[in-house]
């Protein structure tokens, strides 16, 4: 059976590395937040039987919102692809190849792309599957109490996390609303700014030079 002990975090160098940049870079919220999801992704990755690399998995977890940061955030890019290139390059700088740099970098490129990111490497299903749950708790019932109490009495969510998050996205992607296009960021943004209009993919279409 899955204990929390399928879920401690490396002990590695690179482990340790990670995780005093992190804390260095991110608030309070977000550090303990992408603590929990390499927590409920490894027990993902147990629950289900995967083989996978815990530190690959680590990196994955803490590194997916630092996009969200200032001093990691591009004026055009998503927030992802500004938190994927910071890894694979923290990677690469710490003498990890370029084949598992790039595995985390599409763990975080995808991790707000529903429906594609489990039938991928598992690092980049287990990172999806440790945010799905501790944000959107759309796994809730796959865990069991004692796993959820564990995870949280090491890294506790806020009192009202939910609307926390919800502006620590908002915060990290205000000023560059047209990156939300296509994906689930956009819904914060509407969430956020009654006046957002939304980019439309059928739009986008009719308005190309194409003719016909």
């Amino acid at each position: 059976m899955p204990s929390i002990a399928d879920a401690v975090i490396p002990e590695s160098k690179l482990a340790r590395a990670i995780t005093e940049y992190v804390r260095d870079t991110e608030t309070e919220l977000l550090f303990n937040h992408s603590s929990r999801v390499y927590q409920f992704g490894a027990l993902a990755g147990v629950h289900r039987g995967l083989k996978f690399d815990r530190e690959l998995l680590y990196a994955g977890a803490m590194f997916h919102d630092i996009g969200l940061m200032p001093s990691h955030s591009s004026k055009d890019e998503r927030f992802e692809v500004d938190g994927a290139h910071a890894a694979r390059y923290f990677l690469r700088s710490h003498g990890i190849p370029e084949d598992d740099a790039y595995a985390v970098w599409t763990a975080i490129a995808l991790h707000t792309t529903p429906g594609v990111p489990q039938h991928m490497h598992p690092v980049v299903a287990l990172v999806t599957a440790g945010v799905e749950m501790d944000v959107l708790g759309l796994t809730y019932k796959e865990y069991s109490d004692d796993e959820r109490k564990a995870v949280v009495k090491a890294f506790p969510r806020t009192p009202r996390f939910k609307e926390d998050i919800i502006q620590a996205f908002y915060d990290g992607i205000k000023h560059k609303t047209e990156t939300t296009f296509g994906n689930v960021k956009a819904d914060v943004i509407a969430d956020k700014e009654p006046h957002f209009h939304r980019g439309n993919f059928c739009s986008v279409i009719r308005r190309s030079q194409w003719h016909g």
